[in-house]
Parts: C-alpha cells; sequence; structure tokens
C-alpha cells in the first residue's frame, strides 16, 4: 500500500525575521492544510530549505511536524543527503521521531554513477524499516536517476516503494513505470504535470502549489481517481499561469513570498536564497488574483 495517495504538500519551513525556525507557524499552516484536504505533509524537502538547517534543526523540524499532524494524514520526511552516513543518519532520526516515510534525493554534487546511486539507497534501505521514496531532480542534483536503477532498487529493496518524478521527462517516466511493471508509487515532484503523470499510473503529487492553494490540489487528485478527468484537466489547466510564477525564481523563493502576501506569515529565506525582485513580485500578485487568491 503507498504512502500515501493524492496531494502531498512539499512545506515551507516559516521562520521569524531573525530566520529562526518559527514552530508555532509551522503548526499553524499543518492544520490549515490538513482542514483544507491536503493528504500528507512532506518535511524538510527542497521547499523546506532542508540544505540550509542544522542537524539539530532538521531533526528537531520533523519531529514538530510528527506532533502537530497527531496521525490525521502521513509525514514523510525529507532525509537525503550527498553523504550516505549523513543520509542514513537522518532517516534512522525521523524513524525513532515517528515519520511515516521518508523522501531522500539523489547525493548532489558528488556525481554518482548509477552503480553509486544503488549502493547509496541500498544502505540506506538496509538501515530503516520506513518506506523510501526516491527523489529525481536532476536539474537541482546534476545527478540522474534512471529507470534500470530505479527498477533495481524497487525489484530488490523491499522499502523502496517510489519515486517523486520532477526531470520533467515524461519518457523517462513512462519506461520507469514500464520496467517495475506499473507497481512503483509514481508521485509527480512537477506542478505542472500532476495529470500527465497520473494518466500513466502516478499516485499523486508532491507539490509547491500545495502550499498557496492546497484544496486545489487535492480536488485534481480525487477527480482523477474518481473519474472526472474533464474537471481534473480544467484544474490543472487553470493553475498553469499559478505554476509557472511559483517557479519564477529558485523554489522556495516565490512560494514563500507568495504565503506572505496571503498573510501567513512564514518569514524570510536563509542564505544564500534572497528575495524576488520587484518585478517578479508584481507578477506574482498578478497571476494569484486572477487565480482567486485573497492576499493580505
Amino acid at each position: 500500500m503507498a504512502i500515501f495517495k493524492g496531494a502531498g504538500v512539499a512545506i515551507v519551513t516559516p521562520m521569524y525575521d531573525n530566520e529562526e525556525v518559527n514552530y508555532n507557524k509551522l503548526e499553524e499552516i499543518i492544520n490549515w492544510q490538513i482542514e483544507e484536504g491536503t493528504d500528507a505533509i512532506i518535511i524538510c524537502g527542497t521547499t523546506g530549505e532542508a540544505s540550509t538547517l542544522t542537524m539539530q534543526e532538521h531533526r528537531d523540524v520533523i519531529k514538530a511536524a510528527v506532533e502537530f499532524t497527531k496521525h490525521r494524514i502521513p509525514v514523510i520526511a525529507g532525509t537525503g543527503s550527498n553523504c550516505t552516513r549523513t543520509a542514513i543518519q537522518h532517516a534512522k532520526e525521523a524513524e525513532e521521531d515517528g515519520a511515516d516515510g521518508l523522501l531522500i534525493v539523489t547525493p548532489y554534487y558528488n556525481k554518482a554513477s548509477q552503480a553509486g546511486l544503488i549502493k547509496h539507497y541500498s544502505m540506506i534501505a538496509d538501515e530503516t524499516k520506513l518506506p523510501i521514496i526516491m527523489y529525481n531532480v536532476p536539474g537541482r542534483t546534476g545527478c540522474n536517476l534512471l529507470p534500470e536503477t530505479v527498477a533495481t532498487l524497487f525489484k530488490e529493496k523491499e522499502n523502496i516503494v517510489g519515486l517523486k518524478e520532477a526531470t520533467g521527462n515524461m519518457a523517462q517516466a513512462s519506461q520507469t513505470m514500464y520496467l517495475t511493471d506499473g507497481k512503483l508509487d509514481l508521485y509527480s515532484g512537477e506542478d505542472g504535470l500532476v495529470l500527465p503523470l497520473m494518466s500513466i499510473g502516478a499516485k499523486g503529487v508532491i507539490s509547491v502549489w500545495s502550499n498557496v492553494a492546497p484544496k486545489q490540489v487535492h480536488e485534481l487528485c480525487e477527480s482523477y481517481f474518481n473519474g472526472d478527468i474533464t474537471t481534473a484537466q480544467k484544474i490543472q489547466r487553470e493553475a498553469l499561469p499559478l505554476v509557472d510564477a511559483l517557479f519564477s525564481d529558485v523554489n522556495p523563493i516565490p512560494v514563500k513570498n507568495a504565503m506572505n502576501m496571503m498573510g501567513l506569515e512564514v518569514g524570510p529565506l536563509r542564505a544564500p536564497l534572497c528575495d524576488m525582485s520587484d518585478e517578479k513580485k508584481a507578477k506574482m500578485m498578478e497571476v494569484m488574483k486572477n487565480y482567486g487568491i485573497k492576499l493580505a
């Protein structure tokens, strides 16, 4: 059984003006996400600025998300690293602290070979009982998890169950599903391709878009699963200008700005990320208004 089906939010990490983690706000937005129909919380991913959290903060934020969610929906912890030992440590801590699953990005910067990727994921899988969703986003990591590699890991390691697909390459995604006999739990990592990926068997999405429009992302998935393809198409199509705006700068710069525009007060970004230009902010506000999002 999949860890979750439907709309998972790649949730931001709220911060105070001094850039300390704002746990009160994290609890507030987790509750709002659940009220709006979100099917899973994905904590400490790219959108959660995991790369600029300390080791202790990383653990504390995951632990807090588990506590705030109160088992109402699954919590999937981002525990990837370009160091296999560090990824194992993160995975063990997340398991101890009650996470329901792990999202593990491919090692970045190292430029691991496919054999190295098999070793990396296999070593992590051997150290945890939690189900693992691999995360393939070559545009950020410089490393592409090829379909044959995904299939090898899926077939050899019982707790490697899924893939967050963020290559933007539908042919590669289709080949991956072919090689895993359609049994892999595939999730879209591209908000503009949720519906196309579900058409080849994806279970849903791990979404940035859901930070600002959780109800719509949930409804897109539910409509598709219920056979209402027309509604799903309409939701996907109408969101494209918003999705484009949310990726008009490096994630999570735009989405944090958008949430602040909504009055959600998720705070600043940590360096080396910096704020959007005034021109991009103005465009974001225009797109959000046209989409029907109420601004503060």
